[in-house]
């Protein structure tokens, strides 16, 4: 049993490492990649605690990238279909995984997969028709 923990972390681990890096205009190798975490209302509602802890303050309460503290490039607006980095779940992944650029820094580090997953699932919820 002691095992098996260690094991999991070393997993997790390998497959966040796996995560091919954000291209603009979207990936065909990320749109593969499936959310494993259902858009259930607390995913959701993680998603958006998550969002308005690390996210709100660029990209606005929103999404609409009008946020307080954005100091470099405009952030994207994460109202429309599509964003300058793709659309898709595995897409939205990449980017809060990896970040884009030193004004959208990646947090593998300070969240996990669930945790990105969950702002994946409420990101989703701010797309106008």
């Amino acid at each position: 049993m002691c095992l098996a923990v260690p094991a999991l972390f070393y997993l997790a681990a390998f497959q966040s490492a796996a995560v091919p890096k954000p291209q603009k205009g979207g990936s065909p190798e990320l749109a593969k990649i499936k959310n494993p975490v259902a858009a259930t209302p607390d995913s959701i509602a993680a998603g958006k605690r998550a969002y308005q802890r690390l996210c709100v303050k660029c990209h606005g309460p929103e999404g609409k990238g009008d946020g307080t503290a954005a100091t470099g490039a405009q952030p994207s607006d994460l109202t429309g279909a599509k964003t300058v980095y793709g659309s898709t779940d595995g897409d939205l992944f990449a980017v809060i995984h990896h970040g884009t650029s030193p004004d959208m820094e990646g947090y593998v580090g300070r969240l996990n997969d669930t945790e990105i997953w969950n702002i994946v699932n409420y990101v989703k919820t701010l797309r106008q028709p």
